[in-house]
């Protein structure tokens, strides 16, 4: 089993195999709009739009578990991240990452990729790194910004 035989939802609440992002290198990661991490967004972007052509993809997952900082609906999120940070990754729906109605998607990463608090997602922008084969490869904290793990992502880009 890898991150490929995953189904999450859109923000419409569509079905979307993540088998549609094999062989690509992918960052998986749960956001939120008010959260003093939300300026990430913006490094997200901004490494997304150089490496995009190269086979690279931001999936982003919303989470209101964190001190309900993703508050409004799927559109709205999108919207708003699409307006100010002019995101054009795919933002999906809103999701739990912890506790007992954590998305199977989360579980799995969890597992992959252990963190500080072991299985638990500690906060917001916590990033998994994955290869073109759907392997978690590291899981970073929400402190780490997304621009220093950019040589890791062109190396897995250059395999």
């Amino acid at each position: 089993m890898g991150v490929y035989d995953f189904t999450v939802k859109d923000t419409k609440g569509n079905d979307v195999s993540l088998g549609e992002y094999k062989g690509k290198v992918l960052l998986i990661v749960n956001t939120a709009t008010a959260c003093g991490f939300t300026p990430q967004y913006k490094e997200l972007q901004d490494l997304y739009l150089k490496y995009k052509d190269s086979g690279f993809e931001i999936l982003d997952f919303p989470c209101n578990q964190f001190g309900k900082q993703a508050p409004g609906s799927n559109e709205e999120i999108a919207s708003f991240c699409e307006m100010k940070y002019k995101t054009t990754f795919r933002t999906f729906a809103k999701i739990n990452v912890n506790g007992e109605n954590a998305d199977p998607l989360y579980v799995y990463l969890k597992q992959q990729g252990k963190g500080f608090l072991g299985d638990a997602i500690k906060w917001n922008f916590t990033k998994f790194l994955v290869d073109k084969d759907g392997n978690v490869v590291e899981r970073y904290a929400p402190v780490t910004r997304p621009l220093k793990i950019e040589s890791e992502i062109k190396n897995l880009l250059d395999k």
